[in-house]
């Protein structure tokens, strides 16, 4: 039995076939008159599972945990970056949260984390099989001029729930990854070398720093930032249309979420300030 998912940037849906001869899918009726049109000039993708029914519904029975904020998704996360990308965690020994000295983290120092369970865990990782990546989120370490140490990181949710940009006391930010935040983050300090850290301009740092505190989370520039080629970006069995149709997908199941990855990166990019899907 073939699984066949058919596409348009309006709707995603399926069907399969047991014999091997001309098959018809009907659609009764358009979403609206953009899809008819953009039917007309372009088609429906149509995608062949290459692995059947039985084995999609096994793929997507190793992609559903890795959202999973439990140890069961954890273990499905690094089992995951070994099969697809040979990424190995070790366990270390106990105590597993380091004591930093923060008197010895300079302007410039580098935190590498990346999750491994939860919502984002599971984003992550396929983040970093589509990019290539070991890690999925960085910040940056900044003295001020009283040697108060900060963390500056984009992806902080405020109080009203929003992902920004922000600038924060190195207490409040360790306390939390290392106590409240559920994906269970790696955190990895690299500290500039010698000759790096003299030419740090702290001061640059500080200034664009706080032009940026508040602003919002860069989910435009997310995608943009992994798709930079018409087709070689793509880990197999990845293409742009697979992309493309997952997108219209995301929209349907989470409509403002992916309208900030997708549709602000695309309007940026075209110069529109309207809600646009991308046409041929």
């Amino acid at each position: 039995m073939d699984l066949y998912v058919f596409a348009t940037p309006y709707r995603v849906t399926w069907d399969y076939y047991f014999l091997g001869r001309e098959h018809t899918l009907e659609i009764k009726e358009w979403e609206s008159k953009a899809e008819y049109d953009y039917v007309k000039h372009n088609g429906v993708s149509i995608f062949l599972m290459p692995s059947g029914t039985i084995g999609t519904l096994r793929a997507l029975w190793d992609v559903f945990p890795l959202f999973t904020n439990t140890g069961w998704g954890e273990n499905a996360n690094l089992a995951f970056l070994k099969k697809h990308m040979g990424a190995t965690f070790e366990e270390r020994p106990k105590p597993w949260v380091s004591e930093l000295n923060p008197d010895d983290i300079q302007s410039g120092d580098f935190l590498v984390l990346s999750k491994i369970r939860g919502r984002w865990g599971g984003f992550e990782t396929l983040e970093k099989w589509v990019t290539g990546a070991y890690a999925g989120h960085t910040a940056v370490c900044l003295r001020d001029s009283e040697g108060k140490l900060w963390v500056g990181e984009s992806g902080h949710e405020n109080e009203e729930g929003e992902d920004i940009i922000a600038v924060l006391p190195w207490e409040e930010w360790w306390e939390f990854e290392t106590t409240k935040d559920d994906s269970n983050p790696q955190i990895a300090l690299l500290p500039l070398r010698q000759d790096l850290r003299a030419k740090f301009n702290e001061t640059a740092a500080w200034i664009y720093a706080k032009k940026m505190n508040g602003k919002p989370y860069g989910y435009h520039n997310m995608i943009f930032s992994w798709i930079d080629t018409i087709s070689n970006n793509y880990p197999p069995p990845l293409d742009a249309h697979v992309v493309a149709s997952v997108m219209t997908v995301w929209n349907k199941l989470q409509p403002d979420y992916a309208a900030s990855m997708w549709t602000e990166a695309l309007n940026k990019r075209l110069g529109t300030k309207v809600l646009i899907y991308l046409k041929s």
